[in-house]
């Protein structure tokens, strides 16, 4: 991992678009939302205290409380300050935002949660980085880490996305704990796994 590169596309995202969609590399709401509805059907948020690393603008808060699944207690963990000022912009009840950089700050994602929840923020990072920060993400979690992934070269197309065979994350993810789900019936190239504590 050399320096800041797997910020450097959404710093720049962030710069170019303001904050606006375009700054979190979704390709669009629709795969967004997909995501995250993929998320809880693995780990139903609905009265959890939810930690959401690399949260971005606090869509995946936004998402849970469209669908009737508000979780008791919220913080968001991104290291973006425009999109840190969006999320804090947004005043939602019981949430809390911290700037940090889950990478080179894991203890930040150390909070006490129920529910540890990764969608997105890891699509720039190089293998050692990607098994480290979901390593400490599953010593961080109460209960259970769920977390997407881009998992088709196709699909992480651009120079600074990353792409991974599931089949080399699910035996990665039972390193942690034998309790592991995925589902990849989303979006085409796209998987999530939820691991579970005992």
């Amino acid at each position: 991992m050399a320096g800041l590169d797997y910020l450097a596309p959404y710093l720049d995202a962030a710069r170019e678009h303001d904050g606006g969609f375009a700054s979190l590399l979704w390709a669009t709401p629709h795969t967004q939302a997909a995501r995250f509805d993929s998320i809880c059907r693995l780990e139903d948020p609905t009265g959890r205290f939810v930690a959401d690393i690399g949260c971005g603008r606090a869509d995946f808060l936004d998402f849970c409380t469209a669908g009737n699944m508000q979780p008791a207690d919220y913080v968001g963990i991104e290291a973006v300050p425009r999109l840190v000022q969006i999320a804090r912009s947004r005043r939602h009840p019981s949430a809390m935002i911290i700037e940090s950089d889950f990478v080179r700050n894991p203890a930040s994602m150390f909070v006490g949660a129920d529910l540890l929840v990764i969608s997105g923020a890891l699509n720039t990072l190089d293998d050692v980085a990607f098994c480290d920060s979901l390593r400490r993400a599953f010593d961080a979690t109460a209960e259970a880490l769920v977390f997407n992934f881009l998992a088709a070269p196709e699909i992480a197309a651009a120079s600074y996305l990353f792409w991974r065979d599931h089949k080399a994350v699910v035996a990665f993810a039972r390193s942690l704990s034998p309790r592991v789900r995925m589902l990849h019936d989303y979006l085409h190239g796209d998987c999530t796994i939820a691991i579970s504590k005992d």
